[in-house]
C-alpha cells in the first residue's frame, strides 16, 4: 500500500536510520575491525575515512569493500568475530551522539511513535539505544543483521506491524532516499552525516532543528 505524502500535521510516526542520523560511531567499528586484525596478524590497517563512505550499505557490500582479499565465507566468519569486539566497544565507549537527540527524542516520543532502522548488524540497535539510554522511547526496532531484508522491506514491516498512516524515514544517504521511495513514504534528509541526498523531502542541519520543526515549534521554510 503507497502511503501518500505526510505533512507535519498528519505524521503519525518517525522511523530512524541509525549511523550518520542519531550518533557516529565509526572510530568505535574501525577499533574492532583493527583490533580483530590484529588478533589474526593480517597486515591490515583501517581509518575512520575509509568506513565513513561506507557506513549505510547492506552487509555484502560493505563486506565486498572492506576485505576485497577474502572468499564470501570468509568475510561472513571474520565479520561474525568484528561484531562480537564491536559489541564490547559500544557498550564500554559507545560512540558520537549527536547534539540534540538526547535532549529531544523523549519529547518526540510523546508526539510520535518512534522506530530505528539500519543496514547494522544484528543487535547494534540495542547497544546503541542501551549505551544512549533512550530505550523507554523507541517502540520497535529492526536491522539488516536481523532478516537480510532490504530497509525498504523493513519499512514497509514495521508499518504494516503497527498499522502506521503517515510515517516518514529519518536518514543521511542517497539510499536511504531510495529506500524510502521504495517504501513509498516520504524522506527526511539529515545533512550533517555520512551522505548527499538532492530530492529529499525535506532537509535539516541539524537535529535540533529537525525536532524542532516536528514538534511543531516553529515554522520551516527548507
Amino acid at each position: 500500500m503507497k502511503i501518500e505524502r505526510a505533512d507535519i500535521k498528519t505524521t503519525d510516526a518517525l522511523l530512524f536510520d541509525m549511523d550518520g542520523t542519531l550518533w557516529d560511531a565509526v572510530e568505535t567499528y574501525t577499533q574492532a575491525w583493527n583490533t580483530y586484525f590484529k588478533k589474526i596478524k593480517l597486515n591490515k590497517l583501517l581509518s575512520k575515512t575509509d568506513l565513513d563512505h561506507l557506513m549505510g550499505l547492506e552487509e555484502h557490500k560493505f563486506l565486498e569493500a572492506v576485505l576485497p582479499e577474502f572468499t564470501a565465507d570468509q568475510r561472513a566468519l571474520s565479520y561474525k568475530k568484528v561484531v562480537e569486539i564491536q559489541y564490547d566497544l559500544i557498550d564500554q565507549q559507545g560512540g558520537k551522539i549527536y547534539e540534540g537527540v538526547l535532549k529531544y527524542i523523549p519529547l518526540l516520543s510523546e508526539k510520535y511513535k518512534l522506530f530505528i532502522i539500519s543496514n547494522c548488524p544484528k543487535y547494534t540497535i540495542d547497544h546503541f539505544v542501551k549505551f544512549a539510554k533512550i530505550n523507554p522511547y523507541i517502540l520497535d526496532s529492526i536491522s539488516h543483521g536481523q532478516n537480510y531484508k532490504a530497509k525498504y522491506q523493513n519499512m514497509n514491516r514495521l508499518i504494516e506491524k503497527y498499522n502506521l498512516r503517515s510515517p516518514v524515514y529519518i536518514g543521511d544517504t542517497n539510499s536511504d532516499m531510495i529506500q524510502s521511495r521504495k517504501a513509498g513514504i516520504p524522506f527526511i534528509f539529515m545533512s550533517y552525516g555520512f551522505g548527499d541526498c538532492a530530492r529529499a523531502d525535506k532537509t535539516f542541519a541539524s537535529f535540533e532543528d529537525f525536532a524542532i520543526y516536528y514538534l511543531g515549534e516553529k515554522n520551516d521554510n527548507n
